[in-house]
């Protein structure tokens, strides 16, 4: 018997946002103690299976570490979810009583979420959690590279979240998925938001649906080592992060740019730390792994460890090698390392001083336009306020590992497992994802004043534009008094004909 995967998908997707559309009007009817509750619940219930969770996915994408999966597991079940416990998504969620104004946080409706191959675990639950914060409903599209580990991590967080109260529907995944399957879902009149991690070949799609689309893109961001910088700790900074699951955090450095003055004290910091610097030949047996001839990146070299990659090209590396650099002058189209590589593999360039630094960072986050992250590290205040003036970037990192920065693990940025790439115009915002950017804010005002405020406004308006009339040309003197005539009667249309 023959079966159409694609009439499957499409079919189940319709079902699937119907379902959700009817479920988030019972969802939207519950107050924040409400959801904070299942939020809590679901939270543990995944906890519990963090290490497994961690293995089943490194297992199925054959990517990244298993320690460091779970460690980003553990992450948004413990850390996250403190974080979201003081918040107040739905409801009165401001008011200033000075001023008498009030804010009202109102759910967008069902979101459609799609989860990289990078942190398919880890993100899921993430999505799942600010979701139901903010009382919407979430569907997701499973990465068919990682359907099993994210169908079995959505599972158990069903169970959990409908037996704490969630209305049946209201989270729910494809388990037949086809690109027909996830463009109906992101089409369906149900849906009010797309949510895209990591998946840059949907982005177009989404956007062709008409909805408002948030792109927790990945990123081509650069490091910056600026001669006032603390060497060691950059370079160490720069190797935990990039070394992080294998170079797949979305956060994590691409490129290092070295002030000139300091280049060979760094790269001396580099090799103690585990870096091995390739000559030319090997860097382009290494990005021969990477791309095609016709700049079509390859399949299968993802999240790999230095040693595996460097094997795989044909070059031998010293036993403990923790990335692979390569040295390069320019930023190039045809250059692959001017591209993002999701591996322990990073590009140095050496810049005369920081303002020629500044235009290679700039070239680099706009090489890809994902503009996500740059990381600066240096000890001038000046230079650090320069670089947060001009770059064209979503988040700006100081003196920190970018791959725990990004995610607010060592700043205080939002602590998310979905950072926007909005400043490229890619999404609808830069931030670090949160249940703040799921729903939308209803605004109250209270009257303070009577309209006669305004009429006293306009008759003492009129009367200085006449004495100010010889300051003015003719035509302005007949704009104003036009404005003054059209505001009269709008006046008089509201309080009545005035007696004057």
């Amino acid at each position: 018997m023959i079966v159409d995967n694609d009439l499957l998908s499409i079919q189940q997707a319709r079902i699937l946002a119907e379902n959700a559309f009817e479920a988030q009007k019972r969802l939207a009817s519950f107050p924040q103690e409400k959801l904070d509750e299942i939020v809590e619940r679901v939270a543990e219930a995944v906890e519990e299976h963090a290490e497994a969770l961690a293995a089943m996915s490194a297992d199925e994408t054959d990517s990244g570490k298993r320690r460091d999966k779970c460690v980003k597991n553990r992450f948004v079940c413990s850390h996250v979810r403190e974080h979201l416990r003081d918040m107040r998504c739905v409801g009165v969620i401001g008011e200033d009583r000075e001023k008498h104004l009030m804010d009202i946080g109102v759910p967008v409706g069902v979101v459609v979420a799609l989860c990289p191959v990078t942190s398919p675990v880890s993100t899921t639950i993430y999505k799942t959690l600010i979701a139901i914060k903010s009382g919407n409903a979430v569907i997701f599209s499973p990465h068919p590279t990682a359907r099993k580990s994210i169908g079995r991590v959505l599972d158990i967080m069903i169970e959990a979240a409908q037996a704490a109260g969630l209305p049946e529907g209201c989270l729910a995944y494809l388990d037949t998925v086809t690109k027909s399957g996830t463009m109906e879902l992101m089409n369906h009149r149900a849906t009010s938001m797309i949510l895209v991690s990591g998946v840059p070949g949907m982005l177009q799609a989404a956007h062709c649906a008409g909805k408002p689309v948030i792109y927790g893109g990945t990123g081509n961001g650069p490091a910056f080592i600026e001669r006032t910088a603390d060497i060691g700790q950059a370079v160490k900074d720069i190797i935990s992060s990039k070394t992080f699951d294998n170079g797949m955090a979305p956060s994590a450095e691409q490129s290092i740019v070295v002030d000139a003055c300091i280049a060979r004290d760094v790269c001396r910091a580099l090799e103690s730390c585990g870096a091995y610097f390739m000559c030319e030949e090997e860097s382009l047996k290494l990005a021969e792994l990477f791309f095609c001839p016709d700049g079509q990146r390859k399949k299968g070299t993802v999240g790999l460890s230095a040693g595996v990659l460097a094997r795989r090209a044909g070059f031998d590396v010293p036993e403990g090698t923790t990335v692979l650099v390569a040295r390069r002058k320019y930023v190039s189209e045809t250059d692959p390392y001017s591209r993002e590589l999701l591996s322990p593999v990073l590009a140095l360039y050496v810049e005369d001083d920081w303002m020629h630094a500044c235009e290679k960072c700039i070239e680099l986050l706009l090489h890809e336009r994902n503009s996500h992250t740059l990381v600066i590290h240096s000890g001038d205040a000046e230079v650090i306020r320069q670089f947060a003036m001009k770059k064209p970037v979503g988040r700006l990192l100081v003196n920190t590992p970018a791959s725990f920065g990004g995610m607010g693990a060592t700043t205080n940025l939002f602590p998310s497992m979905t950072l926007g790439s909005g400043s490229a115009g890619r999404g609808i915002t830069s931030d670090n994802v949160s249940p703040a950017n799921l729903v939308y804010v209803r605004k109250v005002g209270f009257g303070v004043r009577k309209m006669d405020c305004l009429e006293c406004v306009s008759v003492n308006e009129e009367a200085s534009c006449r004495s100010g009339s010889a300051l003015m040309n003719e035509n302005d003197s007949k704009t104003v008094a036009a404005l003054h005539r059209i505001l009269k009667e709008a006046i008089e249309v509201i309080n009545g004909p005035a007696d004057r």
